[in-house]
């Protein structure tokens, strides 16, 4: 049985991971805050929180809410910047066996091209991750991700930025994500995480206000399962890139969902909120269905669902 994966086939660096279990961007913090809660070596690999050029504070409190099967969040991307990220984690990155990937978000294409700039070449950074999701400030506030244009833009900056893997982390907030998709590929991604969370919002009846701070919010968690596997499936064989699924990953069976519908791995984000060893649990969940279902390695499923039989996206399109 085994759990190990090349995540970057056709990048001259590569990625070997252990497990295709990756601790999502903004729920794992800097890998190191978790270390007295669960063993992170165990991971594939782990995706720091959103970077961005200079520090930044967030937005204002309340930034969390629970929703039936899912989470709202508004951090507003609060973290300690780049030059912090280089100078006070990536050394203790480059002394852990697990991978650290970095997430990147930018107000402008150029910032983006900055920031993949100055992390090239640093110990202890394995790949770059692409925040598409952020709002570009040249477009009024449209989110990078939701133009094909623009996010083609986003991606060819990165990638002749840096000589490191890049993943881009698509939005589900767009009307044709295989659009989105294909232009990304074709401008150097080395893999597609999809997806990143849907935008949605909560009213106060009593303060008949919005309940978070930064008025909207992120929905993840069971909610955005059904989305993002569909996504997944729909851009598998759109692209010769790898994806990497994301949304409601909970439990292996969960993750499994993800990989037959195409995902090469999986990034596990909110339930790690709830519950500090969840993806642990869900790498020996997998393991153990390997075992029964005797596969003999995880990446024999990779895109299995995507069999003949497509009755029931037939029903869906013509009914």
């Amino acid at each position: 049985m085994d759990l190990s994966l090349e995540l970057f086939p056709r990048h001259p660096k590569g990625l070997r991971l252990k497990n295709p279990i990756i601790a999502a961007s903004g729920t794992f913090g800097y890998g190191n805050e978790y270390a007295d809660m669960v063993d992170a070596t165990r991971l594939g690999a782990i995706v720091c929180k959103g970077t961005t050029l200079e520090p930044r504070p967030g937005n204002p409190q309340p930034r969390l809410l629970e929703t039936p099967s899912g989470l709202l969040n508004s951090i507003g991307l609060q973290n300690i910047g780049v030059g912090a990220v280089i100078r006070d984690k990536a050394p203790l990155w480059a002394t852990w066996p697990v991978p650290v990937i970095v997430n990147i978000a930018g107000e402008t294409v150029d910032e983006f091209g900055e920031l993949a700039r100055r992390l090239d070449g640093v110990p202890g950074v394995a790949a770059i991750e692409v925040n598409i999701s952020c709002p570009n400030v040249q477009r009024g506030a449209q989110e990078f991700g939701a133009d094909p244009e623009q996010a083609a833009l986003v991606a060819r900056a990165v990638r002749d930025a840096t000589s490191l893997p890049v993943i881009v982390k698509l939005t589900p907030n767009v009307g044709d994500i295989v659009a989105v998709a294909r232009a990304v590929a074709g401008s150097g991604a080395d893999a597609l995480t999809l997806t990143n969370t849907l935008r949605g919002m909560a009213i106060d009846t009593k303060r008949k206000r919005p309940v978070l701070g930064g008025i909207t919010g992120g929905l993840s968690g069971p909610a955005l399962k059904p989305v993002a596997v569909a996504m997944v499936y729909s851009v598998y064989k759109a692209v010769d890139v790898p994806l990497i699924g994301c949304g409601g990953i909970y439990t292996a069976s969960d993750a499994l969902e993800f990989l037959m519908a195409g995902a090469r791995a999986v990034e596990i984000g909110s339930a790690s909120i709830l519950n500090p060893d969840a993806a642990v649990r869900v790498i020996d969940g997998l393991g153990q269905w390997l075992i029964e279902q005797r596969v003999t390695a995880v990446t024999e499923i990779v895109g299995i669902a995507q069999g003949e039989d497509r009755s029931g996206v037939a029903f869906y399109e013509h009914h």
